[in-house]
C-alpha cells in the first residue's frame, strides 16, 4: 500500500458492523487521519490496530489537508476515518479527497455503514428516489428558506438533526412542508437503544413535546404528492407576493386567492399585511 487514500467506513454505533476489509486496510496502511484520534483509538484498539493516528476534523483540515497529500506524494498510505460512518458524508473528508484527485493520487473505498442509507432501509416511505439534505442550517431563517426550495421535491428527504434542535426543526418542517408530511425519526442508530418513530410531523411535534429526544438524529420526510403543493403559511404569502408584485392591492391580491383556493379572505388578507414589499 503507497501512495493512495483509503476512505475507510466505520460502524455507527455497533462494532460487529466493522467489515473485515475495514479492519486489514487500517492494519496495513502507514497513517490514520482520524475526526477524533481518541474516539477512533478506541476503536483500533478494540480491533487490535497499532498504525499510528493524526488528526483530520473540521477545525484543522485547512492546513492539515496539504501535509497529508505531501505524505500521500511521497509514497505513505494513508487511510481516513471519522467517528462514525463513510467519511465526507455530513463529515469531514471531501477536501482531502478533492486535492487527492487533483494530484493525481489514488483514492479507494472501503464502503461501510452510514446513517442515511440505514435510516432510509427501514423508514417504509418511498426509497427508489430520495434526496440527502444533511444538517439543515442552524439559524431559522435560513432554515425555512432552505426548506422552501424543496416544497415541491416529490423524493423522500434526508436529514441529519441535533437533539437540541429537533423541536425547532419540526416546527420549521411543519410550516414549511406541511404538518400532515409523513415522517421517521431514527436515532441511535444500531445501537442498543435503537429506534423509529413513524407517523405525521404534527404528530412527531406532539410526541417530542412530551418525550426528551435524545441521541443523533436521522429524519425521513415524505415527498410532495404529484401536482399538490402544501398551501403553508410561506407558500400562500409567495403566491400573494406574486400578486401584489404585479400591482394589485393586498386586498385584491387576498380576494383572488381566496378564489382560487377556497381558504378564507381574511385569513389571507392577515398574511397579505405581514409581506414586505420592496
Amino acid at each position: 500500500m503507497t501512495a493512495t487514500l483509503y476512505i475507510v467506513g466505520t460502524p455507527l454505533g455497533n462494532l460487529e458492523d466493522m467489515t473485515f476489509r475495514a479492519i486489514k486496510t487500517l492494519q496495513s496502511v502507514d497513517l490514520i487521519a482520524a475526526e477524533d484520534t481518541r474516539h477512533t483509538g478506541k476503536l483500533l484498539q478494540h480491533f487490535q490496530v497499532k498504525t499510528p493516528k493524526i488528526s483530520y476534523h473540521d477545525h484543522n483540515r485547512h492546513s492539515r489537508t496539504a501535509e497529508l497529500v505531501d505524505r500521500l506524494q511521497q509514497g505513505t498510505s494513508i487511510a481516513l476515518v471519522t467517528d462514525a460512518g463513510m467519511p465526507g458524508i455530513s463529515d469531514p473528508g471531501y477536501e482531502l479527497v478533492k486535492a487527492c484527485a487533483e494530484s493525481g493520487i489514488p483514492i479507494v473505498p472501503i464502503p461501510g455503514a452510514t446513517a442515511a442509507m440505514t435510516a432510509l432501509s427501514a423508514s417504509g416511505l418511498k426509497s427508489d428516489r430520495f434526496a440527502f439534505e444533511g444538517f439543515l442550517p442552524t439559524k431559522e431563517q435560513e432554515r425555512r428558506t432552505h426548506l422552501e426550495t424543496l416544497i415541491t421535491d416529490e423524493r423522500s428527504l434526508i436529514f441529519y438533526e441535533a437533539p437540541h434542535r429537533i423541536q425547532k426543526t419540526l416546527q420549521d418542517i411543519a410550516t414549511v412542508l406541511g404538518e400532515d408530511r409523513q415522517i421517521v425519526l431514527a436515532r441511535e442508530l444500531t445501537k442498543l437503544h435503537e429506534e423509529f418513530w413513524r407517523g405525521t410531523v404534527k404528530a412527531a411535534i406532539a410526541h417530542y413535546t412530551t418525550t426528551e429526544p435524545k441521541g443523533e438524529f436521522t429524519l425521513i420526510v415524505s415527498g410532495a404528492e404529484p401536482n399538490n403543493v402544501p398551501l403553508t403559511e410561506d407558500v400562500l404569502k409567495a403566491e400573494l407576493l406574486a400578486l401584489m408584485q404585479q400591482g394589485i392591492s393586498r386586498s385584491q391580491a387576498s380576494r383572488q386567492l381566496a378564489q382560487q383556493t377556497d381558504l378564507p379572505r381574511r385569513h389571507l388578507y392577515q398574511l397579505a399585511l405581514q409581506i414586505e414589499l420592496t
